[in-house]
């Protein structure tokens, strides 16, 4: 070999091994700059050339996708969007994704690093795609979602199986259609008006907005005093206003009135009567420690990996003893979400077993094979079978003391949870929670600032009858 050649030879080789490297430093450094831009058209076009993973509830397709003329595929949202819109989510080539089209893209697009799917994929000639198939039930999702929406109302519903944590509900209003913002000739003007829309209708509110509970909260206040020693008949005051601990700051019953016309009552009483003064004496003599015992066993504080987003909920700071007298009825800086609280009352009718709450039941391929399956997974177990049944005895007591109790076995507490700067002249947010005994369904109701009672309204007289409606609605289990 002459010089000359020798030294094309050379160079030609240095130029492969400079290339190479350079493609080896996009590729591992430069992938999400380069292969996610949103300027990259080459992706999206890909992606639109094949269909899209079906999302499903009880058999019936909530989002699919459909080829145009030039042979590019389109999502579509053919079964009442707007009621599982907050659940489902958009795709939109604007906007991206949100929801359940975003937490589980890749296995709906194909790209997914599953096994199974790569398995199956060696023999089609396709990327396969995985359809999410969701645990919600069909007529209990639109029951809870038409009660809250007929009737106008900001909030949210939920409805879980307390043995397996399998969401049957989840509606939150108002709420937003997605086919609006996946079509591109109507997106630019649907997001700004959804955007400016009062409500807030692309926010979930049963996950990711924390309120105050109110007097829902009373059933983890009583699950830290019967951890302490307390009975049904236990004495406490049924006054009707008692003074915080270490200040001139007095806290009264719902309406001033005095605990079933009794200036002393048992737990059970004031339980029932849902008396403010008897749950801040006896939060007080618990302590602040078993509060916040029982509100980590209930899950007050957790988010659960739903596949949409979560909000943290929280009890708030407990410095003294006249901010535990205000956190034990729900109060101060006590938030929890809509599923929050649908978990207090599903562990409660689960005998103190908390299950982790889910949305997605399995995805599946084409051929209808199982990819991936949810199993049901047990949180905690903190709150004793003992406690569990005295609370439900205690809720069963409360709800025959609540508006509208027609006879049926249901265990439940309400909550009117004022809110705002001028908390005692506001709307109050009206709350539910409850459980048929032995039926395995438990619920929880927000309607925001009082919905069309306003300051009149109470978690009895606006969120009460949603909740029922949805427990008759909701299958049975087995529990």
């Amino acid at each position: 070999m002459n010089r000359s050649i020798r030294n094309a030879f050379n160079f030609s080789l240095v130029l492969m091994i400079i290339l190479l490297i350079n493609l080896s430093y996009i590729h591992v450094f430069k992938d999400e700059e380069y292969a996610h831009n949103p300027n990259n058209r080459r992706g999206l076009i890909e992606l639109k050339s094949q269909p899209r993973g079906q999302i499903s509830a009880g058999g019936i397709v909530l989002a699919e996708s459909h080829a145009d003329e030039n042979g590019f595929y389109h999502r579509s949202y053919p079964y009442n969007p707007e009621i599982y819109g907050s659940v489902e989510g958009y795709l939109s080539d604007i906007y991206g994704v949100s929801g359940i089209e975003s937490s589980h893209n890749d296995t709906l697009n194909g790209t997914a690093n599953s096994a199974k799917l790569w398995w199956k994929s060696l023999v089609s000639k396709n990327k396969v795609v995985g359809n999410v198939e969701l645990t919600l039930d069909p007529t209990t999702q639109e029951v809870a979602y038409n009660q809250l929406a007929n009737a106008g109302f900001e909030g949210a519903a939920v409805a879980i199986r307390p043995s397996t944590g399998e969401i049957l509900a989840m509606a939150s209003t108002p709420s937003f259609n997605p086919s609006v913002l996946a079509n591109n000739n109507t997106a630019q003007q649907a997001w700004g008006e959804l955007n400016a829309a009062e409500g807030k209708p692309l926010l979930n509110k049963a996950t990711q907005e924390i309120l105050p509970p109110g007097s829902t909260f009373k059933v983890v206040t009583t699950a830290a005093a019967l951890s302490k020693g307390y009975t049904p008949d236990s004495p406490l005051t049924g006054e009707s206003q008692i003074t915080l601990p270490g200040t001139t700051t007095t806290l009264e019953n719902y309406g001033g009135q005095t605990c079933a016309g009794s200036p002393q009552v048992n737990l059970l009483t004031a339980f029932q009567f849902s008396c403010n003064t008897a749950f801040v004496q006896m939060s007080v003599d618990a302590g602040a420690d078993a509060l916040r015992d029982a509100a980590e066993g209930f899950g007050v504080d957790e988010t659960y990996n739903l596949g949409i987003p979560m909000a943290k909920g929280t009890i708030g700071d407990i410095p003294d003893d006249a901010a535990l007298g205000q956190s034990s009825i729900g109060q101060r800086d006590v938030a929890m979400t809509v599923l929050n609280n649908a978990v207090v009352a599903a562990t409660v009718a689960n005998g103190g077993v908390r299950m982790e709450p889910h949305v997605v039941s399995r995805i599946v391929a084409s051929d209808l094979s199982v990819i991936s399956e949810t199993k049901p997974k047990e949180l905690s177990h903190s709150i004793s079978p003992e406690t569990a049944q005295t609370l439900t005895e205690l809720m069963q007591a409360s709800e025959r003391h609540t508006a509208g109790f027609n006879g049926h076995n249901i265990a439940s507490k309400t909550g009117t949870a004022e809110h705002g700067v001028d908390s005692r002249n506001s709307n109050p947010h009206a709350w539910y929670i409850a459980f048929a005994p032995g039926e395995d369904v438990a619920v929880a109701v927000v309607v925001k600032n009082g919905g069309d009672r306003g300051q009149a309204a109470t978690g009895g007289s606006v969120a009460a009858p949603i909740g029922r409606a949805i427990l008759a609605t909701a299958p049975r289990g087995e529990n």
